[in-house]
């Protein structure tokens, strides 16, 4: 990350906060009569100084006239005042009369603050022929010129950034890197960084900020070519090996990832962090059993590591392991790290177990995160097992959801209750009201599973139980027939419709597919069905079509998870 300095973008107006470089400090200081005695000055003139003893030697001597003082302080009034524009050309007039550095950078903040790019350009000019060995300096002005399509003059300048110390010629570069990442073209940018890199070949931390970049410029492929080239060189660095896996499976080459970092684990052995990413994406990948060897593994070197402990016990908990996944949980409870959620899963290991005195307790110590909300309903299911009903609808009627999402969680909670007391017509009841005018997999899914189990199947139970066993699992057959026999009911029905394209499309029915989605569109322009087709297109090779479905779908419900879920999935 680049730091403060490093960042071309500036906010130097806000109240109570000292102006950047201090320049407010310096004439307050003259005001004062703080500034150093010793300085000659002229008449009508005054010499001002940086008023720390440690900046007297190294700052030039500014010869401030009535007129600079007045432009000076116009220029800090009309910025705390929201006129930058004022700020800038009384900035800029002074730099150009005063050969000081810290004059031209804070015009070309300024500028660059006020998207006054002609005369940021000008004021950066100023600034490096102030400063000329201020690298910073010069990879702003690079930046300007970039932006302007001066790409050979630009990199002259970064040219002279990376050449001016070899030692820190990885740091420049990758400093580079970061600040061309932020520009609108990115093609011309990773064009200028191209040729920057070409004379550091060998130099695996310059390889590693292009790759960065061209992956910034959406250049996946190479990315990837130029970090193997980059992890093929001395010395091994784990988080390029984290990079390079992340673009792999940017890619969608899951295996190749998993076979790189088997590799290079069996290469690094002792390399606690490669073998943790190693586990991760294992855990990904539902490897679950080899996921935990990994996790094993690491608990040996570090047993108190709050990170190991914690993917050990959802690796033992997914493989049903209770016991050893209580143990973990109960390690990281008391560690301190990860205390909210263990709570939550000794509450889910203890419920499994049937102790739901204990699996009460643990749920009622969640107190805060992401598991709290689920904690409360959980403990409602945990009190009616416990034969403790009365307690258990008390308890859910005192939980407040706080979105759309919780609600329909608390609903299947109440619907369970309901079930599991024999009522079935009332737990009926409460779904198809929850269910009235709007759409949601789960509460489908369970209203399907209850309709089974009354003997009372309808077409949304058919359609609910085969678009989940499209959308969950592999029994795409099973599937394709729940659903055939709900459109044979429902032929308009605009759910039905989009099961039917999903499902077909699982089975690689790809036209078939098309067709049933098109119907489903056109009934109603549901964000979701045009992520079903999008995909189906990209997969098809129509990729302009499936970007226009999906920027179709989009104006209508900007921001909808399930489409952009898609599109990032998709690269797009």
């Amino acid at each position: 990350m680049l730091s403060s300095r490093d960042s071309l973008t500036f906010a130097p107006f806000k109240r109570r906060q000292s102006p950047r470089f201090g320049l407010v400090c310096l004439l307050a200081a003259w005001l004062a009569g703080c500034a150093t005695s010793q300085v000659q000055t002229q008449p009508g003139t005054q010499a001002v100084m940086d008023p720390s003893a440690s900046a007297v030697a190294a700052t030039p001597r500014i010869d401030l006239t009535e007129e600079m003082l007045y432009k000076l302080l116009v220029a800090e009034i009309a910025g705390q005042r929201g006129h930058p524009e004022i700020a800038v050309e009384n900035y800029l007039g002074i730099a150009r009369t005063v050969a000081d550095a810290r004059v031209a950078e804070r015009a070309t903040r300024i500028a660059i603050f006020a998207k006054r790019e002609h005369d940021a350009l000008e004021a950066a000019e100023l600034w490096v022929a102030r400063a000329g060995d201020d690298p910073e300096a010069r990879r702003v002005l690079a930046a300007l010129l970039i932006r302007g399509g001066r790409l050979d003059e630009a990199l002259k300048h970064l040219e002279i950034v990376t050449d001016s110390d070899d030692e820190q010629a990885s740091r420049n570069l990758r400093l580079i890197a970061n600040l061309l990442s932020t520009e609108k073209d990115q093609a011309a940018a990773l064009k200028v960084m191209e040729r920057l890199v070409a004379k550091h070949q060998n130099d695996p931390q310059a390889l590693f900020a292009y790759a960065w970049l061209a992956l910034r410029a959406d250049e996946v492929q190479v990315a990837r070519e130029t970090m193997e080239r980059a992890l093929r060189l001395p010395p091994f660095d784990t988080n390029m090996a984290v990079a390079y896996l992340g673009i792999l499976q940017k890619q969608g080459d899951v295996q190749s990832a998993l076979t790189w970092i088997e590799g290079a684990v069996k290469e690094h052995p002792e390399d606690f962090h490669l073998r943790m990413a190693y586990g991760r994406l294992l855990a990904d990948n539902k490897r679950f059993d080899a996921a935990r060897d990994q996790f094993e593994i690491l608990a040996k070197e570090q047993p108190d590591n709050p990170d190991v402990r914690f993917a050990l016990g959802l690796l033992y908990l997914q493989g049903q392991d209770l016991a050893k996944a209580e143990q973990s949980f109960m390690r990281i409870a008391r560690s301190g790290q990860y205390t909210q959620d263990a709570r939550y899963y000794l509450g889910q290991i203890a419920e499994a177990k049937k102790d739901y005195g204990s699996a009460v307790h643990w749920y009622s110590s969640v107190e805060e995160g992401p598991n709290h909300f689920d904690a409360q309903l959980s403990i409602a299911l945990a009190l009616v097992k416990h034969g403790k009903v009365k307690d258990a609808e008390r308890h859910l009627a005192t939980i407040k959801p706080s979105n759309e999402q919780q609600r329909i969680k608390a609903i299947r909670i109440a619907g369970e209750i309901l079930t599991h007391q024999g009522r079935y017509t009332e737990a009926m009841k409460l779904y198809d009201q929850a269910l009235a005018g709007g759409y949601d997999s789960e509460l489908l899914y369970t209203r399907a599973m209850l309709a089974d189990k009354i003997g009372r199947v309808d077409p949304q139970a058919l359609n609910a139980l085969g678009y989940s066993l499209a959308d969950r699992t592999t029994r795409y057959q099973e599937a394709y027939a729940l659903i055939k026999r709900a459109l044979e009911l429902t032929p308009n029905d605009f759910f039905v419709l989009d099961s039917m394209g999903w499902v077909l499309y699982r089975l690689g029915r790809l036209d078939e597919a098309e067709s049933y989605l098109r119907r489903a569109l056109q009934i109603r322009n549901d964000p979701e069905v045009a992520a079903h087709l999008g995909e189906i297109l990209w997969v098809k090779g129509d990729r302009a079509e499936a970007r226009r479905v999906w920027d179709s779908a989009l104006r209508v419900a900007p921001g909808d998870p399930n489409l952009l879920k898609v599109m990032r999935r998709l690269n797009q």
